[in-house]
C-alpha cells in the first residue's frame, strides 16, 4: 500500500468514484444527442433507400440504435436543460411522455433516481390510463348521441302517437305506445350509464332557474290530465318546447365561451321571442 492509498479514506474515494460516474453519464448522454444531431443529417442527404446499408457499413448502428439517438437529438437536442442529471437509458424511457409533459413527469416521478427500467413501467401506466380515458370518453360520446338520436325518436313517436289517437286508430296507438316505451326506457338506461361515468365540460352553461322549473314543472302536470285529442297534442308540443328551450340554454352555454359578444345578441333575440310569445298569450 502507497503513501498516497494510506492518505485518503474511503469516503473521499466513493466521492471520486461517483463523480466520475456522473461525468461518464453526462458525456454519454449528450455525446449520443450530438450523435443523432448527425444522424438526422446524413439521413436528409442520402437518396432513398441507401439509409440502412450507410447505418450498417459506416457507423455499425442498428435501425433501433439510430432511431433512439436521432430521436433524443430531436426531443433534447434544443432543450438541454430538460436533461438534467437523466443517464442515456433514462431520457430513452421518457420519450413515451408528450414534450409538455415531461418535465413535470420527470419531477413528480423523481426520475432521477428511477432506474430505467421503473421509468419505462411507470411511462406504460400513464399511457395505459390515458387509452383508458380515451376509450371511456368515445363510448360515452357515443351513448350521448345514441340518447339524443332516441331523444328524436321519441318526440317523432309521441307526435304519431297523438294523431293515431285523434284518427282512432287504436292498433296503431298500441303499438306506437310499445316502441314509445322502449325508447323512453332505453334512453333512461343511457342517461344512467352517462351519470356514472361523468365526462367534465369546461365553462358554465346557463341553467333554467328553479322558480321557472316549478313553473314548468307544474304545467307538465297540468298538461297530464285528460285525454282529448287536444290535451294529447298540446303536452307532445309542449314537452318539445321544453326540451327546445334547454337545448337553446345550453348552446347559448356554448357560444358564451367563444364568442361573448354575440352570446349577448342571441340571447337578446331569445329574450325578445320570449316576450313576443307572451304576447300572443
Amino acid at each position: 500500500m502507497n503513501q498516497l492509498t494510506r492518505t485518503r479514506s474511503p469516503e473521499v474515494i466513493a466521492t471520486e468514484i461517483n463523480w466520475i460516474k456522473k461525468l461518464t453519464r453526462d458525456v454519454l448522454l449528450h455525446s449520443s444527442v450530438e450523435i443523432g444531431r448527425r444522424l438526422v443529417e446524413v439521413k436528409e442527404l442520402l437518396p432513398h433507400g441507401e439509409w440502412m446499408d450507410w447505418l450498417r457499413d459506416n457507423v455499425n448502428y442498428s435501425q433501433t440504435t439510430a432511431n433512439n439517438l436521432m430521436a433524443l437529438y430531436r426531443e433534447y437536442g434544443d432543450k438541454s436543460h430538460a436533461l438534467g442529471n437523466l443517464s442515456y437509458t433514462q431520457a430513452l424511457a421518457l420519450l413515451g411522455v408528450p414534450a409538455d409533459e415531461r418535465e413535470q413527469f420527470a419531477q413528480e416521478h423523481d426520475a432521477e433516481n428511477k432506474s430505467s427500467r421503473e421509468l419505462q413501467k411507470l411511462v406504460r401506466q400513464k399511457q395505459l390510463l390515458e387509452e383508458q380515458l380515451k376509450d371511456a370518453q368515445a363510448k360515452a360520446e357515443r351513448q350521448l348521441v345514441a340518447a339524443q338520436e332516441l331523444a328524436a325518436d321519441v318526440a317523432r313517436l309521441k307526435t304519431e302517437l297523438a294523431d293515431a289517437k285523434i284518427a282512432g286508430n287504436e292498433t296503431k296507438a298500441q303499438q306506437l305506445q310499445e316502441e314509445l316505451a322502449t325508447s323512453q326506457a332505453r334512453i333512461q338506461e343511457l342517461e344512467a350509464e352517462l351519470k356514472s361515468r361523468p365526462i367534465d365540460v369546461a365553462g358554465v352553461v346557463e341553467k333554467i332557474p328553479e322558480a321557472v322549473e316549478a313553473e314548468l314543472a307544474e304545467l307538465r302536470s297540468k298538461s297530464a290530465q285528460g285525454a282529448t285529442p287536444a290535451t294529447i297534442k298540446f303536452r307532445v308540443y309542449f314537452d318539445n318546447l321544453v326540451k327546445g328551450f334547454q337545448d337553446l340554454l345550453v348552446t347559448l352555454g356554448e357560444v358564451q365561451q367563444t364568442d361573448p359578444a354575440l352570446h349577448v345578441k342571441y340571447k337578446g333575440a331569445v329574450s325578445s321571442l320570449i316576450g313576443k310569445m307572451s304576447e300572443r298569450l
